[in-house]
């Protein structure tokens, strides 16, 4: 049985607040040289460009010493390197930072700007944004919000601390409170408990909810009406995918602007900024695992929708 060594520190620098790619060279003899494995490994960038990067010394060692394509391949051996980043279409909108100590940052994160690198969002991500306006390189995120919800994020200083706040979510200690605007129908009886089986799988846009033991709970309130829209808040006891967008849709009041859900219209393009999910990470409430400080924090922005729907719904005649 081989043993689990702990992966090195990587000798390459952040660029515009991303990581560097770290390739694990696996246990095989398939591969007689390292060009061959990158190569095969990364098919997708393209013909020629892995070869380029090895012959123009872009791809390390764990020493920082360039590794090329003839190099012999050896079980297990660690490669840095930086891919390239396309050009991303800017999120016009401000981050707030609402705490920071020696030991995390909370932000308040804007509509469409996603958690952490992923897919096509890698610099403009609350992560990436963090990093390079707050000089923190070492900053990482505690849990996520989806690319199209506002509202809190916690992220760490400290990467050797990072697991006692993840803990702190996947064991539930945080109180999360959601504000969402919905249709207001008189005849839903609120407050109520929506708890279901929801199924995320993977390559599927929509969550459903299925058969079988309960793994999705929220509390539903209505907090006050205006016309025909409703103001909620939403408390989830658990933490599944698409959640509580899942369950408002399920109670026959989808959050406005949601493109999944009740029906799929296909996901928001990148620049398309003008009618933003209304749902919003309101409060984050839980007792530091590091300092014992009680954090109570509220995000200070409002949903558009019910600042002014005719705005929000892009109605240039109201």
């Amino acid at each position: 049985m081989r043993r689990k060594t702990a992966a090195p520190p990587s000798p390459l620098p952040q660029r515009q607040g991303v990581d560097p790619v770290r390739v694990r060279l696996p246990f095989s003899d398939e591969w007689a040289t390292v060009g061959a494995y990158l190569i095969a490994r990364l098919s997708g960038a393209g013909p020629g460009v892995v070869a380029e990067m090895l012959d123009s010394g872009l791809v390390v060692g764990a020493d920082g010493r360039p590794v090329g394509a003839r190099t012999p391949y050896t079980p297990g051996r660690y490669l840095f390197f930086h891919r390239e980043l396309p050009p991303e279409v800017p999120v016009p909108f401000p981050l707030h930072v609402v705490h920071r100590d020696a030991h995390i940052v909370v932000a308040d994160k804007p509509h469409f700007l996603a958690t952490t690198p992923r897919g096509s969002h890698v610099t403009e991500t609350a992560l990436a944004r963090l990093r390079r306006e707050l000089g923190i390189p070492s900053l990482g995120a505690a849990h996520r919000l989806d690319r199209l919800t506002a509202g809190l994020v916690l992220f760490t200083v400290r990467p050797e601390e990072r697991g006692a706040y993840q803990t702190l979510f996947s064991e539930r200690r945080v109180r999360k409170e959601y504000e969402a605007i919905a249709p207001y129908d008189p005849s839903l009886g609120l407050p109520r408990t929506v708890r279901s089986r929801i199924l995320k799988e993977r390559g599927v846009p929509a969550a459903r909810e299925i058969e079988g033991p309960v793994n999705a709970e929220t509390l539903i309130e209505l907090v006050e009406t205006r016309g025909t829209l409703g103001r909620y808040r939403l408390s989830p006891r658990t933490g599944q995918t698409h959640q509580l967008r899942v369950h408002m849709s399920a109670s026959g009041v989808p959050i406005l602007g949601d493109p999944l859900y009740p029906v799929v219209t296909g996901p928001v393009p990148d620049g398309d900024f003008r009618r933003p999910l209304q749902l919003l990470a309101r409060r984050l409430e839980f007792t530091d695992p590091v300092t014992g400080v009680e954090h109570r924090l509220v995000s200070g922005r409002t949903l558009r929708a019910w600042a002014s729907y005719e705005d929000w719904a892009g109605r240039p005649d109201r």
